[in-house]
C-alpha cells in the first residue's frame, strides 16, 4: 500500500527513524539501497573503486538531506538521483564531456541474440562521455533535456553523444562476439 504521495508506510516509518538518528534505521535504509545504488555508479564510472567512493559520498548527502526528502517521488528514485548526480560530479573532476559534431539519429538496429552480459561489457567499454549519456538516457530513463542540464552540455551534444555511444556499442557487440 502508498500513501497519497507514493511513498509506502513502511518508508515512511523509515524515514523517520533514519531522521531520529536511528543507527538501526539508517543501517536499514542503506542496506535496502546499496547494491541498486552501487550498479548505478558502477555502470555511469565504470571503476568500482570509484562507484564504492561515489556510493559513500551519496549515502552521506541522503542523510544530511533526509529532512528535506518531500515525498515527490519514491525513495529509491530520490537517492537514484543524488547517486546520479554524485557521479557525475566525479566525472566531470576527472574528465569533462567534450561535443562532437552532430548527426542525424538514425535508428540503430540489435541483434535478437543480444545478451545483458555482452551489453554490459560493451557498456563497460564505452568511453566515459559516451557511457554517461548511454546510461542515462537508456537504462535510468532521463531525458536529453535533463542529462544536458546535468551534465551542463548542450541537448545537441547529449543527442550526438548517444547516437556515438549507440555506434561504438553496434561495433563493440560485434566483436565481442
Amino acid at each position: 500500500m502508498k500513501t497519497l504521495s507514493g511513498i509506502r508506510p513502511d518508508e515512511v516509518s523509515l524515514i523517520h527513524s533514519c531522521l531520529q538518528q536511528d543507527r538501526k534505521a539508517q543501517r536499514n535504509l542503506y542496506e535496502k539501497y546499496k547494491n541498486g545504488m552501487f550498479t548505478v555508479a558502477f555502470r555511469m564510472l565504470n571503476d568500482r573503486d570509484d562507484a564504492h567512493d561515489v556510493l559513500q559520498e551519496a549515502f552521506i548527502q541522503v542523510f544530511r538531506d533526509l529532512a528535506k526528502f518531500q515525498q515527490r517521488s519514491t525513495l529509491g528514485a530520490w537517492i537514484k538521483t543524488i547517486v546520479v548526480r554524485c557521479a557525475l560530479k566525479k566525472i566531470k573532476k576527472q574528465k569533462p564531456i567534450l561535443p562532437l559534431e552532430a548527426k542525424h539519429d538514425r535508428p540503430i538496429v540489435w541483434s535478437d541474440e543480444l545478451t545483458g552480459e555482452y551489453l554490459d561489457k560493451a557498456i563497460r567499454a564505452l568511453p566515459d562521455g559516451y557511457r554517461s549519456v548511454f546510461v542515462m538516457i537508456e537504462v535510468e530513463g532521463y531525458s536529453h533535456k535533463e542529462v544536458a542540464h546535468m551534465l551542463g552540455i548542450k541537448e545537441g551534444t547529449s543527442k550526438s553523444q548517444l547516437y556515438h555511444a549507440k555506434r561504438q556499442l553496434q561495433k563493440l557487440l560485434a566483436d565481442l562476439r
